[in-house]
């Protein structure tokens, strides 16, 4: 896709951006929602920034702060005045694939963003691990931890974003006790 050359793919690309917000009418992180783009249409990660900034420049879409400090972005009444006037725009077919799947694959990307850990080097020797679970954009368990190498920092990462299923209700369970 060239940027600059297909007027036609930069409104397709645009509604079809339009009508995934306005279909899932909730504000979307900027990550899950590149990924959901991705399932239904291929895009260059760079030109989707480029479609975003032009429809904020336009006030079709608004860009906010989640609580997690992600950007999200959610549709605005013109959005959603412009999706009706601009839906024809995406081919029938990936209207069908969204308005068929679109819940299943936003489920999917959302479980993918629930469970996150990262570790942050504070000295050679000495890393702070956070581990996380997300829900509907709200951190629902929190947990920092100290780590006294690199390779433990990342050994803890690993097995919290591998095995937070079976870890969070054992961790609960030795809290409430």
């Amino acid at each position: 896709m060239k940027l600059a050359s297909d007027n036609e793919t930069l409104a397709e690309n645009k509604a079809l951006i339009l009508y995934l917000l306005n279909k899932v009418n909730k504000p979307l992180e900027n990550t899950a929602f590149y990924k959901l783009v991705l399932s239904f249409q291929n895009m260059n990660y760079f030109y989707f920034q480029q479609f975003l900034l032009d429809l904020l420049d336009n006030k079709y879409i608004l860009k906010g702060t989640s609580e997690n400090n992600e950007t999200v972005y959610e549709l605005t009444t013109e959005g959603r005045q412009a999706v009706i006037l601009v839906q024809d725009l995406i081919p029938g077919f990936i209207r069908f694939q969204i308005d068929n799947n679109l819940k299943e694959d936003l489920h999917n990307i959302e479980n993918e963003h629930s469970v996150s850990a990262e570790f942050i080097p504070q000295s050679e020797n000495s890393y702070t691990v956070i581990c996380k679970i997300i829900e509907n954009n709200n951190v629902i368990f929190e947990i920092k931890t100290f780590a006294g190498s690199r390779e433990q920092a990342k050994m803890i990462v690993d097995n919290w974003e591998n095995n937070a299923e079976t870890l969070y209700p054992k961790l609960l369970e030795l809290l409430i006790k």
